[in-house]
C-alpha cells in the first residue's frame, strides 16, 4: 500500500488534504448532519461519518490497486463491484439525491444509480463473501452487518457526500493526517458520550503500556475488548517502526494484530481506525470474546501479547458464565476477562505477556475475585503494578486506576509496585489538562533497574497470600506521611468526587428527559409477565428466604429455615432479575429485583413474581428507575382495601407507567448510574479516611460538602 500511495502522490492528480482543509471539510459535514432530524448528537453523527469515510477510503484504495494491476498487466477483481462503488453513486456532485438516495442505501431492493433494479447498497455490502481468510470482502460485510443509515433527509446526505468527496485517501501523508484527526474525533465522542459503558483509554496510558510490553515483529498482539482500537493502533505503529523489508511489512499485515469487540458501533470505528493507520485487512472479530469456553482455547488460539482495558461493572448472561470454572464464575466482567487473558497467553519457551487496566476496587475485591487473583499469582508472574494518580480517566471517572503487567514465565515470587505521582499543585486532571505521557518518564527510567524508593516498593507473594490476595497495597512511605498530616487534602478530594457524582447524576437525568419525551411512558405490562410456580416444601430441606424492604430499597436476605419451620406451605422459587412485589407493602415502595446471590430463594403467595422481557426493558434499568423514579403516590391509586390492610393486586401493579426508551438508551443510563455508584463508594472511602484522622468527628461546617444525590 505504501508504494501505491507514494506513486499516486507523485502524480499530483489530486490536491493534498492538509490538516486545516480536512478539519474544515469534516466540520462542514458534521454541521450539515446537525440539521437532519434522524440524528441525535455525536453518538449518531460519528457512526454516520465513519461508514461514509469507510466507503470513500475503500474506493480510493481500490483505484490505486487497479492502476498498479494495469501497469503489471494483471486483472484485479474489485472488493466492491459496480454500481456500488463510491465512484458510481457518491462521487458525482449532481448524483442521486433525496428519496432516491435514501432508498438506494436502505432498501433491500431498489432502483440503482445505473437505472437497473437490484439489491440496495447496505443489502449488497452485507452479502459480500471473501474467497480466502483475511479477504477484505469479509471485513466489509461484517462492518455493515451492524450499520444503520440514520439520516432521513436525502438532500442533506448528498451534501455530506459531496463534502467527504473532497478528502483524498491517495497519499501516505493524507492517510496519516486523517488518522490523527479521526483519533481526535473518537476521543471527542468518548468525552461527549461517556454513556456506552466504556472509557476512552488516554493515549498517554496506551503508549506507556505498549512501550513497556514491547511487542516484537513476528509476535501476535491481541485486544479481546478492543473498543475503537486504540491499543491495536498503537501496537501496529510500534511494530511498523521495526519493518525494514517488504517481507517484514507483509508479515506485519498478515497475522500480527488481532481484536474482538462485542458492540457493532465500536467494532466499525475500530475497523476504520486501523485502516486509516495502515492495516489493510483488520482481523477484528465482532462478538463477545467471553463466548468461547476456556477449555476450548488451545495452543493455536494463544498469542504473544495482550493489551486491553477490559470493561468493568458489567454483567454477563448465565450462558457466558458457564464458559468458566464453576468456582470462578462471577458477574464482574473484568474478572472474566482476566481469566480469558491468562488462558490466551502463550506458554513454553517464549511465554506470552500482558498489560491490562483495572480499578482500585478490582485490586481489593474478595470472594470469587480472590480465587481468580490466586490463580493469577500461581500461574503467571505478576511482576509489576503501576498505580495511576486519581483523575487520569477524567472526565469519565475520578476513581484511581492501575496497570497490571504479567507474563506466563512462571508463578509470581514478588510484585513490584510503582506509584505515579499526581499533580504537585492543587489542580486536578481534567479534559483541558489531561495526564501526559511525559509523566511516565521516571517510571520508564525505573523499569529496567528497579530499586525501592519514594514511589516504588516490592511485596513478596507470601504477604499477598496472607492478605487474602488483596492487591491494593498502599505505598508504605506515603502512609506514614499521611498519618502525620492534616485531613485537609482528603476533604478536598472528597469534595471533588462529590461534584463528579452530582454532575453524573444530572447527566443521567438529562439523558432520561431527552430520550423519554412527554407521552413516551408505557405500562409495566409491556415488559412484565406474572409467573405462578409453587413448589412442595420438604421438611428436611433448608431454604433461603428473602424480604422486600420499603421505600424502594430493594430485596434483602431474610435468613435460612428448614422446611419444617415454614408455616406457609405455598411458596415460589425466584430467579435472578425477577421483579418481586409485596402485596401489602407495595404502597410503601415494597418491591425490587432479585440479585444474583438470592437466586433460588423462596417467597410466599403474598408476593407477586414477574419475569422481565429483556427485549423491552433491561432489569438494571427497571431496578434503577423503580428505586428512584416511582413516587409512592403513583402506586396508591391502584391499592384497594381498608387502611391497615390496603393491598395491590397482581394485575394492577403492571398498570403503572414509566418511561421505557430503547434498550440501547436504557443501557447508557445504567452505565451512568453504575459509574455514579462507584464514585459514591469512592466518596465514602475518602470520608472514612478523613474521619479516622479526625478521631471520628466530622465538623458541621464540612458536612454539606459530602451530600450527593442518590444514584
Amino acid at each position: 500500500m505504501a508504494t501505491m500511495m507514494k506513486a499516486k502522490a507523485k502524480q499530483g492528480s489530486a490536491p493534498v488534504t492538509t490538516a486545516e482543509r480536512l478539519g474544515s471539510l469534516l466540520k462542514s459535514a458534521r454541521d450539515i448532519m446537525r440539521k437532519d432530524k434522524g440524528l441525535n448528537g455525536d453518538l449518531d453523527r460519528l457512526p454516520m461519518l465513519t461508514w461514509i469515510l469507510f466507503l470513500k477510503f475503500l474506493d480510493d484504495m481500490e483505484a490505486l490497486r487497479e492502476a498498479e494491476a494495469r501497469r503489471e498487466g494483471k486483472r484485479l477483481k474489485p472488493a466492491i463491484e459496480a454500481p456500488y462503488r463510491w465512484r458510481d453513486w457518491a462521487a458525482k456532485e449532481d448524483g442521486i439525491t433525496g428519496e432516491e438516495l435514501i432508498a438506494f442505501i436502505n432498501q433491500e431492493r431498489c432502483r440503482r444509480p445505473d437505472g437497473s433494479r437490484g439489491a440496495g447498497l447496505f443489502s449488497y455490502l452485507r452479502s459480500l463473501r471473501g474467497a480466502k481468510d483475511g479477504d477484505r470482502r469479509d471485513v466489509i460485510a461484517t462492518v455493515f452487518k451492524g450499520t444503520v443509515n440514520r439520516m432521513i433527509n436525502g438532500y442533506l446526505l448528498r451534501d455530506v457526500l459531496n463534502k467527504v468527496n473532497g478528502i483524498h485517501f491517495t497519499a501516505s501523508e493524507e492517510i496519516h493526517t486523517l488518522g490523527n484527526f479521526y483519533e481526535s474525533m473518537l476521543k471527542e465522542m468518548g468525552d461527549g458520550a461517556g454513556d456506552s459503558g466504556e472509557f476512552y483509554t488516554p493515549r498517554s496510558v496506551v503508549r506507556f503500556m505498549v512501550r513497556m510490553v514491547e511487542p516484537k515483529l513476528g509476535e501476535r498482539v491481541l485486544d479481546p475488548a478492543c473498543g475503537t482500537g486504540g491499543f491495536l493502533v498503537e501496537a501496529f505503529q510500534h511494530l511498523s517502526a521495526q519493518c525494514r523489508t517488504s517481507r517484514q511489512r507483509t508479515q506485519l499485515q498478515a497475522d500480527s494484530i488481532l481484536g474482538g469487540e462485542a458492540k457493532p458501533l465500536p467494532y466499525m470505528l475500530a475497523q476504520m481506525n486501523l485502516l486509516l493507520h495502515g492495516l489493510e485487512s483488520p482481523r477484528i472479530v465482532l462478538g463477545n470474546s467471553l463466548a468461547t469456553p476456556l477449555r476450548e482455547i488451545g495452543p493455536k488460539d494463544r498469542v504473544d501479547v495482550i493489551l486491553t482495558n477490559p470493561p468493568f461493572g458489567g454483567e454477563e448472561e448465565r450462558g457466558i458464565l458457564e464458559n468458566f470454572p464453576e468456582d470462578k464464575q462471577t458477574a464482574e466482567t473484568a474478572l472474566l476477562f482476566l481469566q480469558l487473558i491468562m488462558w490466551r497467553l502463550r506458554r513454553g519457551d517464549q511465554p506470552g505477556r500482558a498489560a491490562i487496566v483495572v480499578s482500585d476496587g478490582f485490586l481489593s475485591t474478595k470472594g470469587v475475585a480472590a480465587r481468580i487473583k490466586s490463580q493469577l499469582l500461581s500461574e503467571c508472574n505478576l511482576h509489576t503494578v503501576v498505580r495511576l494518580p486519581r483523575g487520569v480517566f477524567t472526565p469519565y471517572t475520578p476513581i484511581a486506576s492501575n496497570l497490571l503487567f504479567f507474563d506466563r514465565s512462571g508463578p509470581t515470587k514478588e510484585v513490584w509496585f510503582y506509584e505515579v505521582p499526581g499533580p504537585t499543585d492543587r489542580h486536578m486532571y481534567s479534559k483541558t489538562r489531561p495526564f501526559r505521557f511525559e509523566e511516565f518518564t521516571p517510571c520508564i527510567e525505573w523499569w529496567r533497574a528497579r530499586a525501592e524508593g519514594p514511589h516504588s516498593w516490592r511485596v513478596p507473594v507470601e504477604e499477598l497470600v496472607a492478605r487474602d490476595f488483596d492487591l491494593d497495597v498502599p505505598n508504605p512511605r506515603v502512609r506514614k506521611e499521611v498519618e502525620a498530616h492534616s485531613p485537609t487534602e482528603l476533604f478536598r478530594r472528597a469534595a471533588e468526587v462529590s461534584k463528579q457524582v452530582a454532575a453524573r447524576s444530572e447527566r443521567a437525568l438529562e439523558l432520561l428527559r431527552d430520550m423519554s419525551p412527554q407521552g413516551s411512558e408505557r405500562p409495566l405490562s409491556d415488559c412484565l409477565k406474572l409467573r405462578k410456580e409453587f413448589i412442595e416444601i420438604e421438611d428436611a430441606v433448608e431454604y433461603t428466604l428473602l424480604t422486600v424492604q420499603l421505600h424502594g430499597r430493594g430485596l434483602a436476605f431474610r435468613g435460612k429455615k428448614r422446611g419444617a419451620e415454614i408455616k406457609t406451605r405455598r411458596q415460589q422459587v425466584v430467579r435472578k432479575d425477577d421483579l418481586i412485589v409485596a402485596e401489602i407493602d407495595a404502597k410503601l415502595g415494597g418491591f425490587g429485583l432479585v440479585p444474583a446471590e438470592l437466586e433460588g430463594a423462596i417467597v410466599s403467595s403474598h408476593y407477586f413474581v414477574y419475569e422481565i422481557d429483556r427485549a423491552v426493558a433491561l432489569p438494571e434499568y427497571l431496578d434503577w428507575y423503580m428505586r428512584s423514579g416511582i413516587p409512592e403516590a403513583d402506586i396508591r391509586p391502584f391499592v384497594k382495601g381498608s387502611t391497615n390492610y390496603a393491598a395491590i393486586r397482581a394485575h394492577h401493579f403492571p398498570l403503572l407507567r414509566l418511561p421505557l426508551p430503547s434498550v440501547e438508551v436504557q443501557r447508557r443510563l445504567v452505565a451512568e448510574v453504575a459509574r455514579a455508584a462507584a464514585e459514591l463508594a469512592e466518596l465514602v472511602k475518602l470520608q472514612d479516611e478523613a474521619l479516622k484522622l479526625l478521631g471520628g468527628v466530622l465538623p458541621a461546617s464540612l458536612r454539606g460538602l459530602f451530600t450527593a444525590p442518590r444514584a
